[in-house]
């Protein structure tokens, strides 16, 4: 079995669920996989892509199980939460972002996650991004884009962390049906789970009651981070 893969008692055991279960799913082609002389085989890469689909169009039940499953798989038994107010340094706030175009909206946020010190190859992390961009657009019906990379790319960075970037007026970023854009996200992560795991965490935060219209009227960085800050208080403890 190739490193990068996961079998069928491994996945079960990383997904927390039953190995008939992860059969069934893959037998119906809802998971992502391949067989080799007759046995389930799945690639980590694959499982990692289609769980961050999930994320992306799951509600806010499915979202807290998904947040489960990875904690329980972070291979301790009490991991750390993630926190975005923590991971958001307020110097990696832009209020207002001044882009008007999808391509200087990149430009900018890499600009922003490089002030923090913290990324080392800006130019490296801008081509990835757009990247990805060009695969599946990160832009969601709600006016907000998770921007980042398709892989981690911890060689180019001190330590994961998120910067957010918020434009004065919305900008066509490739959502469906015509939305348009004005809150940015960029995560930076060193490695798949805790890409997940705050792709989790951020998908719950701007989906919570009001939070986005109180996001976009704040007025300067540190009245941003603090509503983050606030909201991920009331909403998780």
């Amino acid at each position: 079995m190739a490193q990068d893969d996961f079998d069928l008692a491994s996945l079960a055991t990383y997904l927390h669920l039953t190995p008939q279960k992860v059969a069934k799913l893959a037998d119906r082609g809802k998971l992502p996989g391949r067989k080799v002389a007759g046995q389930w085989r799945f690639s980590q890469a694959e499982i990692h892509h289609w769980l961050e689909h999930r994320i992306g169009i799951s509600d806010e039940e499915e979202l807290v199980h998904v947040e489960g499953v990875l904690r329980r798989s972070a291979g301790c038994d009490e991991p750390e939460e993630v926190c975005i107010a923590e991971r958001l340094p307020v110097e990696g706030v832009a209020v207002p972002l001044a882009a008007r175009t999808r391509n200087s909206v990149i430009t900018s946020m890499i600009d922003l996650a490089a002030g923090t010190g913290w990324l080392w190859d800006p130019p490296k992390m801008a081509e990835a991004v757009r990247s990805r961009e060009a695969m599946y657009p990160t832009a969601l019906e709600n006016g907000v884009a998770l921007l980042h990379a398709r892989r981690p790319m911890a060689s180019i960075l001190e330590q994961g962390f998120v910067v957010l970037g918020i434009t004065p007026t919305g900008i066509p970023f490739g959502g469906s049906r015509g939305v348009l854009t004005d809150v940015f996200f960029l995560l930076c992560s060193e490695d798949e789970r805790e890409h997940l795991r705050t792709l989790a965490r951020l998908s719950r935060l701007i989906g919570a009651d009001d939070f986005l219209d109180r996001l976009r009227c704040a007025e300067a960085a540190t009245e941003a981070h603090g509503l983050i800050a606030t909201a991920e208080e009331e909403l998780f403890g």
